[in-house]
């Protein structure tokens, strides 16, 4: 039974009231809430948006690492998705695991119908421990398929590297297996990643080590640097720190912000959410995206100690 005081509430109320910010998120489920769809709709909850989810694939994992994924029928994401948005006006999309290539090929679809909408696409290849994501085949249709309609890239820079090889690099094999690799620049990895079709690419620093004590992250746009920040070093690990920057800036999006504060606003409350993040299993450490709901306010320690 509803308490007294809702059953007595008029029932245009609801209707009534200002509608949020919409946005539509593809990805995969994580059980540990730490990332995937779940950390995509702490996030934009968190930052005053309504979130739509679409479901890729249902995964096995802890806070460790993906033991499993099973990914959803690709008529089942179009359904999902097509359903929501002949029903619902959306602001913002905000793309991460998607499980398949037949998955790839029908979001690509999807979002090619809606070309005035921000897309942002977190292109998540590998768990935190190395379980890998995606194939080559599913590389090249993100390649292909989703950069020339993104807005926003957000890897990491093992990300960028990946995405941005050219098989037909006549280098010598990296540490990684990867031919070339090992010597492209992530201002490199960035032109290419531009040339293939995204307007702009932000890359976050946390693999790379060259400033100690600093994480640096860059924001390229096709004539070179648009943004770098330097945000303090956190001890420890986290998982699901990229979905968490990703729906953040798909957030700032869809409130009409400038797009390069975007970008600063969302990686500050990212460093906010690492800052107070806390360790529920024996892995990585999650983020807490409703930091500011439980009073732990973080220092200013997480300014940019330097933004270009």
């Amino acid at each position: 039974m509803r308490p007294h005081h809702l059953a007595a509430m008029p029932l245009d109320t609801a209707a009534s009231s200002p509608t949020p910010p919409i946005v539509l998120s593809f990805a995969a489920s994580d059980p540990t809430g730490g990332a995937g769809i779940q950390a995509d709709i702490m996030t934009l909850s968190a930052l005053g948006c309504h979130p739509l989810s679409v479901i890729t694939a249902i995964t096995v994992q802890d806070t460790a690492g993906v033991d499993g994924m099973l990914p959803i029928d690709a008529d089942w994401i179009d359904d999902q998705a097509r359903t929501l948005l002949e029903d619902v006006p959306v602001a913002a999309f905000k793309l991460g695991v998607l499980g398949s290539l037949e998955n790839i090929a029908v979001i690509a679809s999807i979002v090619a119908d809606y070309p005035d909408i921000p897309l942002i696409l977190d292109p998540v290849l590998a768990s935190g421990r190395g379980d890998q994501l995606v194939d080559e085949d599913m590389v090249d249709a993100m390649l292909q398929l989703l950069l020339p309609q993104t807005t926003i890239l957000t890897p990491n820079s093992l990300e960028a590297r990946r995405l941005a090889q050219d098989p037909d690099d006549e280098t010598e094999e990296g540490e990684s297996g990867q031919a070339g690799e090992a010597e492209m620049t992530l201002a490199d990895c960035a032109r290419r990643l531009i040339a293939a079709g995204s307007e702009l690419v932000l890359i976050t620093g946390t693999h790379e080590h060259t400033h100690p004590g600093q994480v640096s992250n860059t924001l390229y746009g096709r004539h070179g640097i648009v943004r770098s920040d330097k945000w303090a070093r956190l001890p420890g690990s986290y998982h699901g720190s990229g979905c968490t920057l990703a729906s953040a800036i798909a957030a700032n999006l869809a409130h009409d912000m400038d797009i390069v504060e975007a970008v600063r606003g969302a990686q500050e409350y990212t460093w906010r959410t690492l800052a107070a993040g806390f360790r529920p299993g024996m892995g990585q450490s999650l983020p807490d995206r409703f930091f500011w709901a439980r009073g732990n306010e973080t220092s200013e320690a997480g300014e940019p100690d330097d933004a270009t």
